[in-house]
């Protein structure tokens, strides 16, 4: 289903106006949940006639709204598409059950035994087991990028890539987890588009934008094909949803949208509903979440105790990250890392010495969130890849959520004594 054509919105906007209209719900101001996991014809001859609009895309019903069964599609993930590639200024867009389930369904839409895979590092723990764990058992090899901003580097791997098999996917995710490292998206595409020139096959650029959600950085707007959130953290944003959205060209999409019917990894009714609620906030929400992360990535860098912070607003000035961070960034995001002087035994004192900060994973709540990234996010990714990623064994993943900023350093001004 496409976005609203023709608005002139911002996506703060377009946010909490898209892919909803009161009249067709009784002039309800905000949506209903259709629970419903099926749909009922008119008649046998309109069965047949979205039928064959659903999968062929022709006939008299092509084009219109309707419905055949809640896995193929339903009101609630119509209206969440809709919302979705407004925000990030795309022509479509599919949500899933989960992150991983929209990485997933590009990984099996667009890998073939034989094919190479570029990523960048460090990246998600689950991506990176999708790619280096799962994906080579089908014949496909995966090589990192360990400087997502220097172009040499980029090139050389990307060359690497190739000499193991035709180059399918370009994987970003910049912000990066857990390290916050930051990878030049519009250096990647015009090395993706090199490549293309090359091999005659251009590999598809796919951004995970989950660190910095729609609002702080567009990675449509600078050229990706496929733009990747986990809905579950900014944009869901209470930490009581699981789900996942990529958003890109409508040729791109429409694929992932039949591969969803046969995996069943559609979004839910309700987990829709939550997201197109969470969705209206995520500006606010996010503004707030970065002034905290400001301040408490201040008071941590100035600490005895911390070696070192990856918090993007402490990028050396003049660096080629801080650069690339003012040109593709409207923020410096929330979720960040810390480095201790020490290792696990001290990174641990700190954790069990929280009390307002909570011990988890995931990110992007409402709550201020920490977790040892190398015995929890990344526990499954191998050592030395950890290492070539900045993940040390003294290395916290902080996720600064919209308390009170003061509470916020108290907590880790004692906990801190503890270590």
């Amino acid at each position: 289903m496409p976005h609203d054509q023709g608005a002139s919105f911002r996506p703060e906007t377009l946010a909490i106006t898209s892919g909803y209209d009161p009249a067709t719900a009784s002039g309800a101001a905000k949506p209903p949940v259709y629970l419903t996991s099926t749909f009922v014809y008119e008649s046998a001859a309109q069965a047949r006639d979205i039928h064959e609009a659903y999968f062929r895309g022709t006939g008299p019903m092509a084009g219109q709204p309707a419905y055949i069964y809640s896995r193929l599609s339903h009101p609630n993930l119509a209206m969440l598409e809709t919302r979705l590639a407004a925000v990030d200024g795309a022509e479509r867009a599919a949500a899933f059950s989960s992150g991983m389930a929209a990485h997933s369904a590009i990984a099996i839409e667009h890998v073939r035994p034989g094919d190479s895979v570029l990523h960048s590092r460090p990246i998600y723990g689950g991506t990176d087991g999708l790619y280096n764990q799962l994906m080579p058992r089908f014949g496909a090899t995966a090589v990192p990028i360990l400087d997502g901003c220097d172009g040499d580097h980029i090139r050389a791997q990307a060359e690497l890539a190739l000499s193991q098999g035709p180059l399918a996917l370009i994987v970003i995710e910049t912000p990066a987890n857990p390290t916050a490292a930051i990878t030049d998206i519009a250096l990647v595409v015009a090395i993706a588009d090199e490549v293309g020139a090359k091999t005659g096959r251009r590999p598809l650029v796919v951004c995970d934008n989950t660190f910095l959600a729609p609002f702080a950085q567009r990675p449509i707007e600078l050229g990706v094909d496929l733009n990747m959130t986990s809905l579950t953290k900014y944009c869901g944003g209470h930490s009581d949803l699981l789900a996942g959205g990529i958003s890109g060209r409508a040729d791109l999409i429409e694929p992932l949208l039949q591969l969803r019917t046969v995996l069943g990894t559609h979004c839910d009714p309700f987990t829709c509903w939550l997201v197109l609620r969470s969705l209206e906030s995520v500006a606010v929400r996010s503004e707030r979440a970065m002034s905290n992360a400001q301040l408490v990535a201040t008071f941590l860098r100035d600490h005895p105790k911390v070696a070192g912070i990856t918090y993007l607003g402490f990028l050396p000035e003049g660096s080629p990250q801080a650069a690339v961070v003012a040109r593709q960034c409207k923020g410096h995001g929330s979720t960040f890392s810390l480095h201790l002087h020490g290792g696990q035994a001290e990174a641990f004192r700190l954790l069990d010495g929280l009390r307002l900060v909570k011990q988890a994973v995931s990110l992007g709540g409402s709550e201020t969130l920490a977790c040892h990234s190398a015995t929890t996010t990344h526990y499954n990714v191998p050592a030395a890849d950890r290492a070539a990623g900045g993940i040390t064994e003294g290395t916290i993943r902080l996720s600064v959520g919209i308390e009170h900023p003061d509470d916020l350093i108290a907590d880790f001004a004692q906990a801190l004594e503890q270590v």
